[in-house]
């Protein structure tokens, strides 16, 4: 299989890693070369990875149309995506190839037009900006997603078990082990689990009512259930619920939940230029008062602290 890398600039390493090591690990184990790739930048300029790392190669407009094209992208997506470029990654769909999106890479392809009608995923962070900008894509919330003739998943651990799966279904599951194994990567997840921001399997194991509650406070950050709310959901007492965090995790729902929805809104005011008060009311704070307040005592900082030195976003 040939396969094409469109990297775009300030991806992370490690999503980058999890789309190619896994090819390399299956050509060693297999004895041949089952994959070939190269890494294409958008264009002939070099793109670096937020680790500092230049990644080089034949600008992806020159591309010969390769089986699988990989679009591995992490932040300043919309900036980067360029009429230009959309127009590259319609002319290779069209010539044949396979696209899958890792990461933020199914924002470019949302962005040429490549997902419309289709079922796709993205990383966890951008699910809900992703389903109301491109309302005739159906978001899920999988860790991986073949729709079509196009492949989308979430981060680094995703993007692993997508081309686990890939090795698998062109090389048999026994191979497909055998890469799983070089990383010691145990379990593999199958393509419809969801993306969890704080769960794990462990936890599920251990704390299964704890794990539940998790679940329920990552998918309503922008309205979060009071805690005797989310006690009735679960089936239990309030004070049992918060004993049961107390013992797991050494903090309390209350706690844990607001946590959670001041490193997203940490998150939005890195990674994005929207208001503060949207921010505010995606991450489930009606008053800009109280979420700068909350926002202040957790990080020391305000967003406008943080975007004077992160400076503009290109």
């Amino acid at each position: 299989m040939t396969v094409g890398i469109l990297v775009m600039d300030r991806t992370n390493l490690l999503s980058l890693a999890a789309a190619v090591d896994p090819m390399r690990a299956a050509n060693r184990r297999a004895g041949r070369d089952l994959f070939q790739w190269q890494f294409a930048p958008p264009t002939p300029a070099t793109a670096n990875l937020t680790a500092g790392i230049p990644i080089s190669g034949t600008a992806v407009a020159s591309l010969p149309v390769p089986d699988l094209l990989l679009v591995v992208s992490s932040f300043a997506i919309e900036a980067q995506t360029t009429p230009a470029l959309c127009a590259t990654l319609r002319r290779l769909a069209r010539g044949g190839a396979i696209i899958a999106g890792v990461d933020g890479g199914s924002q470019i392809m949302a962005r040429a037009g490549l997902l419309d009608g289709l079922r796709a995923t993205t990383h966890w962070e951008d699910l809900e900006s992703f389903a109301a900008q491109f309302p005739r894509i159906t978001v899920v919330r999988d860790r991986f997603i073949l729709s079509g003739r196009t492949l989308t998943t979430g981060g680094a651990s995703p993007c692993l078990d997508m081309m686990l799966h890939l090795i698998s279904s062109l090389h048999g599951r026994e191979l497909a082990a055998r890469v799983a194994s070089a990383f010691i990567y145990d379990p593999i997840y199958a393509g419809h689990e969801p993306q969890r921001l704080a769960q794990s399997s462990a936890l599920t194991k251990r704390a299964p009512i704890v794990a539940k509650a998790i679940q329920i406070m990552e998918e309503q950050l922008e309205s979060p259930l009071p805690i005797g709310d989310l006690a009735l959901r679960l089936g239990i007492s309030r004070r049992r619920l918060e004993q049961q965090f107390q013992e797991t995790l050494g903090t309390t729902p209350h706690a844990f939940g607001l946590t959670l929805r001041l490193a997203e809104a940490r998150r939005l005011a890195t990674d994005t230029n929207r208001a503060v008060q949207d921010i505010a009311l995606a991450t489930g704070f009606s008053s800009h008062a109280a979420f700068a307040r909350a926002f202040q005592r957790e990080f020391s900082l305000s967003v406008r602290d943080i975007r004077r030195a992160r400076g503009p976003l290109t």
